[in-house]
């Protein structure tokens, strides 16, 4: 390990106005010359669902550069992350080239971060794979969960880094009474999708097991829900803007807000500060 410096720190809590009711992200505002390893070794660490490092940009549009790492490896892109860290930059003083507009460089590219009020919303980038899963995935994936075949009403590819397999269920009940085999489930991150009845506070309930990169289950996932809006406001199973509430088995309260323009699916929310001062590394 290099000489370790003193380099400013913060912990947001994302999807939430509420401390401690999100999906907290650690960010490092001030990654440079921090080795690879070092980064992989903090996220162990830290034992959050993601660890984020800042960056300068490699790309003239870009305003800052971002790498994701899980406790088990490193991410192209993640949702919660992404507007954690762009809470943090903001907060801890950036300024971005557009008005309303910041630019992250992550490994999934550029992608774009609106601002709208005390709201943060990015635009969900290009989904890598699409299409039905294959017979043998999808087979997996409702023996782990323990599912009924005619509970699963929809399933699809919905790759976007992370490399979710999703599922639509029949209901958020459903969703909510899932009680996964994960020694069963394999390594493919997996993502269910049920609504809600009329009435209820969301759309839709959303749940994401990632066992293979060290989260069993994630509380509010931002890739997951961009890669579900892509896919069901394109086929019409979802209005052109929705919410869902996410961690709900976890005891948390996350609210995603999923919204197309006809060009662009953006997923957002609130965050809010929890931690901040200076980490050594």
């Amino acid at each position: 390990m290099a000489l370790a410096a003193d380099r400013p720190f913060a912990q947001v809590d994302v999807f939430t106005d509420v401390p401690f009711h999100g999906n907290p992200v650690a960010v490092v505002l001030d990654a440079r010359g921090i080795s690879e390893d070092d980064m992989a070794a903090f996220a162990r660490w830290t034992n959050l669902s993601e660890t984020t490092f800042v960056l300068p940009p490699t790309d003239p549009g870009a305003d800052y550069r971002l790498r994701i790492f899980t406790p088990g490896g490193e991410l192209p892109f993640a949702g919660h992350p992404t507007l954690g860290s762009c809470h943090a930059w903001l907060a801890a003083g950036g300024c971005s080239q557009q008005d309303g507009v910041v630019v992250q460089e992550c490994g999934a590219g550029l992608v774009r971060i609106r601002r709208t009020g005390a709201r943060l919303a990015f635009a969900a980038p290009p989904l890598l794979r699409t299409g039905p899963l294959d017979e043998e995935t999808l087979r997996r994936a409702v023996t782990a969960l323990g599912l009924d075949a005619g509970q699963v009403r929809g399933h699809q590819w919905v790759d976007n880094g992370p490399g979710w397999a999703g599922l639509l269920l029949d209901s958020a009940e459903t969703v909510l009474a899932l009680a996964p085999d994960l020694a069963a489930m394999g390594d493919t991150p997996l993502g269910v999708i049920g609504p809600h009845r009329g009435g209820a506070a969301a759309d839709f309930e959303v749940r994401a097991f990632i066992p293979d990169m060290g989260v069993v289950e994630d509380p509010v996932t931002g890739s997951l829900n961009a890669a579900f809006g892509q896919w069901l406001i394109g086929a019409g199973l979802a209005p052109s803007s929705y919410v869902v509430r996410q961690g709900t088995a976890l005891q948390r309260d996350g609210r995603v807000h999923v919204s197309s323009d006809g060009h662009d699916v953006w997923v957002g929310g609130e965050c809010v500060g929890c931690v901040e001062g200076v980490v050594r590394i």
